[in-house]
């Protein structure tokens, strides 16, 4: 499953989370290391969802449109 994730610069590195599921987070000190924690963050959060009986929600479809600032 590909879940959409929003990425944010911190002042001591990055932050993800999850839209579709919330509580679902990862930081590291890089964004490659944030991306790596956010793939297994979602693995062990779907999982936990599984066994508490919970419905995972299907990974909405998403695009990305330019907009002039």
């Amino acid at each position: 499953m590909r879940y959409p994730i929003l990425i944010s610069q911190t002042a001591t590195g990055y932050s993800a989370s999850v839209p579709d599921l919330p509580g679902c987070v990862a930081v590291g000190e890089t964004r490659e290391e944030t991306l790596a924690l956010m793939a297994e963050a979602i693995e062990v959060h779907l999982q936990g969802m599984r066994e508490d009986g919970e419905n995972i929600p299907e990974p909405p479809e998403m695009e990305m449109v330019e907009a002039r600032a």
